[in-house]
């Protein structure tokens, strides 16, 4: 998601594979008056760009990876990742990648890709955390974010690289 002043664009995209680094399709949807960011509730501001965005989704999906927290910290309180889960009554995985530990995140959602000495953080719902972290690290790219999450990036940013 970007934001500027009180819209966003979110982007997604389609892959075939989790090792490829193909797009089947790009999804791009601009979001108008999005409510102010709150402290403590960041998934009341992304939550509906999100679920704006899967409307336009016609494929059946194998899950949703979200560049945030499923749940956060050992005490796994619902983040971004699980209000989504909930939204879409629990019909598809959703896998939380994130790079900046939240407080008390536990160890065992660190993976460690290409050579780096940063960890990303997976979490999950509807999906056992090992198996989240193993499709994870086995998406394509050999830098620590992998190639189609860092495309999707790039896409609400506005780079088509």
């Amino acid at each position: 998601m970007q934001y500027a002043d009180n819209t966003a664009l979110a982007a997604g995209v389609i892959f075939p594979r989790w090792d490829s680094d193909e797009i089947e399709r790009i999804l791009l949807r601009d979001i108008g008056e999005i409510v102010p960011y709150e402290s403590g509730n960041f998934y009341k501001r992304e939550l509906p760009c999100i679920l704006a965005l899967l409307e336009d989704i016609e494929e059946e999906l194998e899950a949703i990876v979200i560049d945030g927290f499923v749940s956060l910290g050992s005490i796994e309180k619902a983040g971004l990742g699980m209000h989504l889960y909930n939204a879409i009554d629990k019909s598809v995985p959703i896998l939380g990648v994130a790079k900046k530990s939240f407080v008390d995140t536990p160890k065992e959602c660190e993976i460690y890709r290409g050579c780096s000495a940063k960890p990303l953080f997976v979490t999950s719902a509807g999906i056992n955390l090992e198996e989240a972290k193993s499709l994870i690290t086995s998406m394509h790219g050999k830098h620590r974010i992998p190639t189609i999450l860092k495309k999707a990036d790039q896409l609400c940013r506005g780079i088509n690289a």
